[in-house]
């Protein structure tokens, strides 16, 4: 049986059988707010057949099928669909006509057609997701990315909504949306959203081009919408990119919808981009924030060329969509005119090549291209060597390369597949012909190998302090156990850095900069002979290239005391990204990175860089440091957080990161007590805005702590009765330290199916406590009794949920790798499944390491 899944060689051989013109579809939503739980959905398609009296298939996903009528025959649905397939018999040679009737379902997990009802207004909203295979949730469709076609959409829908799709907006008649056909798309990349949304519309005009551009979110979020700002990024995008890919944006017009409990950060539907609304911010956030959501906006309006217009042939060149994306859209913050993030690839370097570094080092490792055998592979690819690691090679890739040719070759790309599908070779041949490059043995070493390199700097000095020999040496660790493939030495681009505390400033300068070809195992530098020995020698300067990076011991002894003075943001982020790396392979005991950050952190400038930061020294002190010592280093970091609070500049960005880590971890009756004043207004710290978000993050700590308790809870939730106020309640309910609230927040979960995903999403990360161990302790069995269960029996987002946040991860003990083990040998999980629980068991089995290590440097 194929469930929902498809393979590869089953798209290949549909792909060769088939070529698909044309959808009609037809939508009748009109119930959508009494709360029905299925609509009616009417599928019509044209598609071409190479071999008569051949037989295949359409997708479908749908508790009810009406009808099928293939070329004027009435099928039995009876007998043609099963699991998520309609077989279609007896084809015949080119032209085909199938007309599928069914009863599609409502969802609540954020797949297909997801509803919500906004608590506030009581109104229904829909938006579709369809990325991977969930088109076939509201209509027939042949689900694969190669099989393009044009799609009409005709929706009726209640009276008073707002209903926008792929093609512009028409004007309904009897509540009846009948939109234009599209371009030929995927089906991943077609959209609907339908509701009340309020909107706000403006142009893009330049050069006589005028594209309609438009922003949609909820009613009750509208006060909250800067639509100014949102719509000065886009056309910054829109102006670097058309430049750049010398490529008008191929659509007919562009909007950006805000849409509710969406699961991923947004998604790249053509000409009408899903957003999650958590980034219409209803309340002060740090300037990262808004860096973080250019990047976003940039990365889905990337997409409209890379991925829609051009589209991969099958998801195992999903990597390119995603880096291409990641990396353009960082480029486009720090290099185009008026842009607000000079410094993106600050945090480009700090957040997105950490995740990737983290990822490339679990068991689950795989080429960057890889191997993607069924759709069960790709759902759980959408990981940080898709998306960062790729893009880190793409940056090493555009220095290999340069610039301009690289994005001369992107520029012809474009212009030879336009509306087509591709493969990765189709544009590394337009590269090797813009920039006379071969670029096979690159692509073999970069694309087709797993695992990292690491770098590490070996030179002598004379007696004057004066380098008589340089060389860079290449590492290939050993790969994860149960990872594939074998270690691999590649070729890297990168800089070599001097830097030097200028003593009239107080600044950390770079006084030598020497770029080169990195090969094989030592590589010599000689350049660098003959100049004096700098204070820091760091490599991979300018972050040209995708490796972990070692400092020598001297360097990093003065990295240690000045790490805050390095004037360059992005040479302060490689420093910052080296001692986490290393604190995390327990070469750098955690009481030692605490203390490096402590020293360093009150000067670092770079907001996203702090919260980076902040963030770690807790996942490092909660998971590596050894058991023994840590609660006086969580109070040592507690107190820093509340002196740092206390200091800095009044309404400013710091002040605000500052109070958000310390109500992360306060702990002591005073600092508790605290927390507890700022909410009731007996104490102020001045400048601090003790707004909706964060009285929230306080009322979670303190029910965390059992300060809290219901009526607490129910007293906030009614100061703020909207859909982000029930998700933080619903997170400060599963953290009360007692057995009884554990116990309903695991039944909400796994007993009952009702949660919508983003409820259950705060369910599981209120249940999840660094300071509840032992409370949780019971939960390691229940959860390996019912994960496989879960996990073929909930929709893939929400199994995926459930499997990663409630794996036993806090219980850091051998016990845990042993019970795991055993779990992953009895149970026999399908390859996703066990992919996820492996990467978790390599979380616990790095703490222990790093646990160990901790140890260790106590007692030296």
């Amino acid at each position: 049986m194929p469930g929902t899944n498809l393979t590869r060689e089953e798209a290949q051989q549909r792909a060769k059988l088939l070529t698909v013109d044309s959808y009609e579809i037809d939508l009748d939503l009109s119930g959508a707010q009494s709360g029905g739980g299925t609509y009616r959905s009417v599928t019509t398609v044209r598609f071409d057949v190479a071999e008569n009296g051949a037989e295949s298939f359409i997708d479908l996903v749908a508790p009810t099928v009406h009808e099928v009528t293939l070329n004027g025959d009435q099928l039995d649905p009876g007998e043609v669909f099963q699991d998520s397939r309609i077989t279609l018999p007896g084809l015949l040679q080119g032209r085909n006509i199938l007309r599928v009737v069914a009863d599609c379902a409502y969802t609540n997990t954020g797949e297909g057609l997801h509803r919500f009802v906004d608590p506030v207004d009581q109104q229904a909203y829909l938006y579709t997701q369809f990325e991977v295979p969930d088109a076939r949730r509201v209509f027939a469709s042949f689900e694969q990315p190669d099989l393009k076609a044009t799609f009409q959409f005709t929706v009726k829908a209640p009276e008073g909504w707002t209903v926008v799709s792929n093609s512009p907006t028409p004007e309904p008649q009897d509540n009846v949306w009948t939109f234009a056909p599209t371009p030929r798309l995927s089906t991943y990349v077609t959209a609907l959203i339908a509701g009340p949304y309020h909107s706000v519309h403006s142009v893009y005009e330049k050069d006589g081009q005028s594209v309609p551009l438009g922003i949609y979110c909820r009613p009750s979020l509208a006060e909250y919408l800067d639509s100014d700002a949102i719509f000065e990024v886009t056309r910054q995008g829109f102006d670097w990119f058309q430049e750049k890919f010398d490529y008008a944006y191929p659509f007919e017009k562009y909007d950006q919808l805000f849409v509710p409990e969406f699961n991923a950060g947004a998604m790249e539907n053509a000409g009408a981009v899903t957003i999650r609304d958590q980034y219409v911010f209803r309340s002060k956030v740090t300037d990262a924030a808004y860096q973080g959501r250019a990047e976003t906006i940039l990365h889905e309006l990337a997409h409209m060329w890379f991925g829609d217009l051009v589209t991969m042939e099958w998801w195992n060149d999903l990597w390119l969509n995603e880096s291409f994306a990641t990396y353009t859209s960082v480029a486009c913050q720090a290099h185009a005119p008026g842009t607000r993030w000079p410094h993106a690839w600050t945090t480009f370097a700090n957040q997105m090549k950490t995740w990737a570094y983290r990822q490339d080092q679990l068991p689950s490792t795989h080429p960057i291209m890889a191997e993607i055998r069924d759709l069960d592979d790709v759902l759980v690819n959408f990981d940080g060597i898709t998306y960062a690691k790729g893009a880190s090679v793409l940056k090493q890739l555009v220095a290999y390369v340069g610039q301009d040719e690289f994005f001369r070759g992107v520029q012809a790309y474009f212009k030879r597949h336009a509306f087509g599908n591709t493969r990765l070779s189709d544009l590394l041949g337009a590269l090797e012909e813009t920039s006379g490059r071969d670029l096979k043995t690159w692509s073999k070493a970069w694309l087709e190998t797993a695992g990292i390199n690491v770098l590490r700097p070996e030179f002598e000095t004379d007696d004057s302090g004066v380098i008589t020999s340089f060389a860079i040496r290449q590492e290939a660790p050993p790969l994860p156990p149960g990872a594939k493939g074998e270690p691999t030495l590649r070729p890297h681009r990168i800089a070599v850095g001097f830097y030097n505390l200028d003593e009239a400033s107080g600044k950390v300068r770079r006084d030598e900069r020497v770029e080169l070809d990195v090969d094989g195992e030592l590589t010599a530098v000689p350049q660098l002979i003959g100049k004096a020995r700098p204070q820091v020698v760091l490599l991979n300067d300018d972050d040209l290239s995708y490796a972990k990076v070692r400092l020598d011991a001297r360097s990093l002894a003065f990295v240690t005391e000045h790490l805050g003075d390095f004037e360059s943001s992005l040479a302060r982020a490689l420093c910052w990204a080296s001692a986490w790396d290393m604190a995390r392979d327990g070469e750098l005991a955690t009481r030692d990175y605490l203390s490096l950050v402590l020293s360093g952190i009150g000067k670092e400038s770079d907001i996203g860089v702090v919260q980076s930061l902040q963030r770690q020294v807790k996942l490092a002190l909660d998971l590596y440091a050894a058991p023994a010592a840590r609660e006086a280093l969580l109070n040592r970091w507690t107190d820093a957080t509340l002196a740092h609070l206390r200091a800095a500049e009044p309404g400013g960005d710091h002040q605000l990161a500052w109070a958000r880590a310390f109500a992360a971890t306060a702990r002591t009756p005073e600092q508790l007590d605290l927390l507890e004043a700022l909410l009731d207004g007996s104490q102020s710290v001045e400048g601090l805005a003790v707004d909706t978000e964060l009285r929230w993050a306080f009322v979670q700590r303190l029910a965390a702590v059992g300060r809290f308790d219901e009526p607490e809870i129910a007293a906030e939730y009614e100061r703020d009765r909207t859909a982000a106020g029930e998700r933080h309640a619903a997170t400060a309910r599963a953290a009360r330290p007692s057995a009884e609230a554990k116990a309903e927040a695991w039944a909400s979960v796994i007993e009952s199916d009702k949660l919508p995903n983003a409820v259950q999403e705060s369910v599981i990360a209120g249940f999840v406590q660094t300071d509840q161990r032992e409370l949780l302790a019971p939960y390691t069995e229940r959860y390996f009794a019912v994960v496989k269960d879960i996990w073929d029996s909930r929709s893939h987002e929400i199994a995926q949920q459930i499997a990663i946040g409630l794996y036993p991860a806090l219980q850091v003990s051998e016990e845990t790798l042993r019970r795991t083990d055993a779990w992953l040998a009895e149970a026999e999980p399908n390859a996703a499944l066990r992919r996820l629980v492996s990467e978790s068991r390599s979380g616990v089995e790095r703490a222990l390491r790093a646990q160990a290590a901790d140890a260790a440097a106590e007692q030296e």
